[in-house]
């Protein structure tokens, strides 16, 4: 969910420190909130009939019950309302909503449909900014952060996690998944999404939406779709060839659909190829519904609907968020159009039935919504897990890393580390149990707060490091920091860059962070950069420090997690899920994001493909990270059937260290003809005890091989010899075998079984 406001400038928001603030320990259980209301029962028994009957599909059952709804019903269903008091467009939010939360839409008690709760989002329960009251939750790591972990069963156990805190606070409806892919590294929401491959984005997404959903929670699929920088968000154009999107973003959007099966997809604030995409027929009716099949409803961003008739014409199925667009185009408005026929009582019945299907097969009606206690130190674990699962050791030169026992005088400078760690700033804001643990950073109000969670890395060093003296320098003095280095035997850099909704960021660190390394490491080389980070940021000190960890933004348990990787508790299993370049003269517009038409030139080629077709070597390569231990893999295999690659292969630990190898399979057709030299087919992870070996493989799905037919609405895979290829990263190829691929044509409707 996003707010609908003017795009603000790049920003530079440096992390200044502020006073100690103590956060109390979280309580073994967190009771339903305090000050806010419960959740409404219907005084009035509901109506029976077939709708009820669970042996018949969701189809059934929706179409039965808006059989049996009036219009008025109807038209409840496909208007939702921001659940939150909003002054600034003197609105009060319904009594019934749940307070600081992100919508709301009245049940229907006569028939027993409930009331939809919805709240933000990707990362855990959010609170409303203006939210009088804020609820404290457990957060998960950034998306970019979970999609680092190239980890389906941390993806799955955080969503899950997430979404059982939503049941518990009284939410049937999370708008999670994020999945669009980075084509642009200043994009502000770049931490919120999966990052820039399909194959990788679509399937870490899914994993975290099943989970959500399997706890009877609706999650939305978003932002859909192209809505890749912040920077005129609310009109800009994104432009691209038709068959270029469906091998990029549209396949990372219709691979994770067909795998999580969202109740919703959300469409996103900008226009694609001139109309709006909630208004935008190509997006909404000919591809997600006539050739992805997709049964759900679809909603709008907050703010993003800009009609009535085109838009339910279109295929969009509920208004949400009022008052945030500029008239309720699914209320009054909806209400004239179907009495003067320009939307007929057919599309009504459609987009009602879209939404019933959504809450039949997650379980909304058999499955009531009670406010309950909610396990935090149990979610905490989870959290922790994801976030050391995420961490990307990029850089360790003479293995400073772990930090050993030899080590007694530790400096840690910058990035308020001595209290805590970043997130990520908007709508998707989680607010955590002891409240922000460095409070006053600006902007304190939207897209603000700054938020730190209270989880010190500096705390968690100590008492993972007893025998050491742990000092503290807060970097604003580069000369004071320095003098403490110089002191040290190692020095630990908290260095960070805050981004959020609503802005787009330098591809940098914030402030004066790059000179304060530079001073730092000056005085000494065994200095270790832990970024917090929403993306990739320039690193023009990469040469002079010794270590380089990328944290992201690691959630609610993330100094912790950072200590754990940092002492060796944990070793690093992370990899980049996108390219980091030298500099911004990499992309393939190096201008800052601009208003107007977004024109995607580059096509399919985004990330790694980009670098590779151009022959560009970036800063660190997209699927690449370090260990404290040393994997090789061999053996690799490769076999076609049905139309499908499978690769066979074997990774084993050849280090001392207990570690979790990924192995990455990337494919090429011999003869070219793709956007780029090779594609990403799939990945393993294995966890390998020292001088283990496993087995792992992987099967490609055809739509990877293929390129898209706009003019026949197909795809084709041309027939002949591929590369089937073993790396450690796009850009470190270990091992390549040959097989040969028979020309296909599939439809658009084709999908993998």
């Amino acid at each position: 969910m996003t707010f609908r406001v003017a795009a603000a400038p790049l920003l530079l928001i440096a992390g200044a420190a502020s006073a100690q603030v103590a956060a109390p320990p979280p309580p073994a259980k967190v009771a339903p909130d305090a000050g806010m209301p419960a959740l409404p029962a219907w005084d009035k028994p509901a109506l029976k009939g077939a709708w009820n009957d669970t042996k018949r599909t969701p189809e059934a059952r929706a179409k039965a019950l808006v059989a049996a709804m009036t219009r008025d019903e109807k038209h409840t269903l496909v208007f939702g309302y921001f659940g939150t008091d909003f002054p600034i467009s003197r609105y009060t939010a319904p009594k019934e909503a749940l307070a600081g939360s992100a919508g709301y839409v009245p049940a229907i008690p006569r028939l027993g449909i409930p009331a939809q709760y919805q709240t933000d989002a990707g990362v855990g329960v959010a609170t409303q900014g203006g939210a009088k009251v804020k609820r404290e939750r457990t957060a998960l790591p950034s998306g970019i952060a979970i999609a680092a972990s190239w980890d389906r069963d941390a993806a799955y156990a955080g969503g899950a996690m997430i979404g059982d805190e939503a049941r518990r606070s009284g939410f049937n409806v999370m708008l999670a998944g994020g999945v669009n892919l980075m084509r642009e590294p200043r994009n502000g929401r770049n931490f919120e999404y999966g990052g820039e491959d399909p194959v990788l984005a679509s399937t870490i997404v899914a994993q975290q939406v099943i989970g959500i959903q399997s706890n009877h929670v609706i999650s939305t699929i978003k932002h859909y779709a192209f809505n890749d920088q912040e920077t005129d968000r609310n009109a800009g154009n994104s432009v691209i060839d038709h068959s270029a999107a469906r091998v990029s973003d549209l396949l990372a959007f219709q691979l994770a659909i067909e795998a999580a099966k969202p109740g919703s997809i959300m469409c996103s604030y900008n226009r694609v190829d001139g109309a709006y995409a909630c208004e935008n027929s190509w997006l909404l009716t000919d591809v997600l519904r006539r050739d992805w099949g997709f049964k759900g409803y679809v909603m709008s961003d907050w703010g993003a609907a800009h009609s009535t008739v085109a838009a339910a014409n279109a295929g969009l199925d509920q208004d949400s968020g009022f008052p945030f667009d500029t008239k309720p185009f699914f209320g009054r408005p909806l209400a004239e159009a179907l009495d003067q026929g320009t939307v007929k009582p057919a599309q009504l019945d459609l987009m009602a039935e879209r939404i019933l299907y959504g809450m039949f097969a997650q379980g909304l009606f058999e499955h009531p919504l009670q406010q309950q206690t909610i396990d935090m130190p149990g979610h905490a674990a989870i959290t922790r897990a994801a976030a050391e699962a995420g961490t990307v050791l990029l850089k360790n030169e003479r293995n400073l890393l772990p930090l050993t026992a030899s080590a007694k005088r530790i400096a840690i400078i910058g990035g308020n580390a001595d209290k805590g760690v970043l997130a990520g700033g908007g709508s998707s804001l989680v607010y955590p149990v002891g409240g922000n643990a460095v409070p006053g950073i600006t902007p304190v109000y939207w897209p603000g707060p700054v938020m730190y969670y209270p989880s010190s890395p500096m705390e968690e060093i100590k008492r993972q490091a007893p025998g050491a003296d742990v000092r503290f320098a807060d970097g604003n003095d580069p000369a004071a920091a320095a003098a403490l280095a110089r002191d040290s035997d190692v020095v630990i850099v908290f260095a960070t860059q805050w981004a959020g909704e609503s802005f787009d960021v330098p591809m940098a660190l914030d402030g004066k962070q790059d000179a304060l390394i530079d001073a730092v490491c000056a005085a000494n080389r065994n200095t270790v950069v832990v970024l917090e980070t929403g993306g990739p940021v320039a690193m023009p000190w990469l040469d002079k420090v010794s270590a380089v960890l990328e944290a992201w933004y690691p959630g609610t348990a993330g100094g912790a997690a950072i200590a754990n990787v940092l002492t060796g508790k944990v070793n690093p299993s992370g990899r980049l899920p996108v390219t980091f370049p030298r500099g911004v003269d990499q992309l393939p517009d190096p201008a800052v994001p601009h208003s107007g038409d977004v024109v995607y030139r580059e096509g399919a080629a985004i990330g790694y493909k980009w670098f590779d077709a151009k022959a560009i070597k970036p800063l660190f390569p997209f699927g690449y990270g370090l260990s404290y231990t040393q994997f090789a893999g061999s053996g690799l295999k490769a076999g076609v059937a049905n139309g499908a690659i499978t690769a066979r292969f074997q990774m084993r630990n050849t280090g001392a260290r207990a570690g979790a190898a990924i192995g990455q399979i990337y494919v090429s057709p011999v003869a070219g003809g793709w956007e780029a030299p090779k594609r990403l087919g799939g990945f393993a992870k294995v966890a390998l005890a020292p001088g283990a070996s496993k087995g792992a493989s992987v099967t490609v799905d055809p739509r990877v091989l293929a390129t898209w037919d706009e003019a026949g609405q197909q795809w084709r895979i041309a027939g002949g010899a591929y590369r089937v290829m073993l790396g450690t990263s796009a850009a470190d190829i270990t091992q390549t075998v040959t097989v040969t691929v028979p020309a296909r044509t599939m439809p658009a409707t084709w999908r993998a079984r």
